[in-house]
């Protein structure tokens, strides 16, 4: 089998490579080559930005594929452009897509389903509010894709696939969030989080993803439809803190902050990037039921992260870089 994959480079690209090279595959795959990485010598490397017109279908020219996964299709326009390249020229593209999706919907209750994709959409935040902007945008947009795909299915039974993720943990997080909740609890200084309750975690462990890849890949199953793909336990975050501290072997201590004193100095999401109001939880029994795909525990996947991090040479990150302000807030709150 011939396969493109459209990123590669970070959190699952590597692995979704690696997986389909390990089962005989021919991969090629398409970014800016920007990112450092370790891809195997076999990969074609196609190299271009899809967000400059013309560049996708120069790299790929003439060639075919029996499975595209894009990583990286994040609006309306960028998936037409693919739909206008890849059609008739693909077997099965794969699409991955966010929970977001429903986040930007009125009135429907966690944990989403599939079915709770229809109806009215929210209006566009305030201005004022620019995270939300943000994050309602990226929502917005990535419907958008959706839309086209499933209009295209339709009309021409374009063979996509589309999976709606969570938050994806996995070795090469380059959001090292659960690398920040490490550090916090490993320096044994509090975890600031917000007074009032959060959203369940519900995310996925990457390699499930790619799980749901393989088995999509060599079948006819699930074409001109979307799947949700999430582990099965969603637990608070005091939960999720307190399991990573047991794996630690550190106490766990907690301090809470009005949300509003969090934003005011810009804390957040640094300091508890769990606690965004724009966290889905989804319902994954469809992925289950329809492609037996089994979720990893989150005991499981939690215990690898801390072995590989307590294994490796401390990093500096982005996230951590306050760290000494989250603790003198904490001070200043007794």
């Amino acid at each position: 089998m011939r396969a493109l994959i459209i990123g590669g480079t970070r959190n699952l690209g590597p692995s979704i490579v690696a997986a389909l090279i390990e089962c005989g595959h021919q991969v090629s795959v398409f970014n800016r080559g920007q990112t450092a990485d370790n891809l195997p010598p076999q990969v074609e490397r196609l190299r271009g930005d899809r967000t400059v017109p013309g560049q996708l279908a120069a790299a790929v020219g003439p060639r075919t594929f029996d499975l595209v996964v894009d990583t990286t299709l994040y609006n309306g326009s960028e998936a037409l452009d693919a739909l206008k390249l890849f059609s008739g020229r693909v077997g099965r593209y794969i699409f991955l897509s966010t929970g977001q999706v429903y986040l930007v919907r009125e009135a429907v209750n966690r944990p989403y389903r599939e079915e709770d994709y229809p109806g009215p959409l929210l209006p566009r935040p305030p201005d004022s509010e620019e995270s939300d902007v943000r994050n309602w945008l990226y929502g917005i947009e990535k419907r958008e894709v959706e839309d086209a795909m499933e209009l295209a299915w339709t009309n021409a039974r374009f063979p996509f696939t589309s999976l709606r993720l969570p938050m994806v943990h996995s070795l090469r997080d380059h959001y090292d969030r659960i690398y920040g909740y490490f550090l916090r609890v490993q320096d044994g200084g509090p975890i600031l989080l917000p007074s009032e309750p959060g959203a369940l975690c519900r995310h996925v462990w990457s390699e499930d993803v790619v799980r749901a890849i393989l088995l999509l890949a060599g079948s006819s199953r699930g074409l001109g439809v979307a799947y949700n793909i999430g582990q099965d336990e969603g637990v608070r975050l005091e939960q999720f803190l307190d399991l990573l501290a047991k794996f630690i072997e550190r106490p766990l201590k907690l301090t809470y902050v009005p949300r509003a004193v969090l934003d005011q100095a810009k804390l957040l999401p640094d300091c508890s990037p769990f606690s965004g109001r724009w966290m889905s939880q989804l319902d994954n029994a469809k992925s289950k039921r329809e492609l037996g795909i089994k979720y990893t525990p989150l005991e499981v996947y939690l215990g690898k992260l801390v072995t590989s991090f307590q294994s490796a040479a401390k990093r500096q990150i982005p996230g951590y870089r306050r760290r000494q302000q989250e603790l003198a807030l904490a001070r200043d709150l007794g």
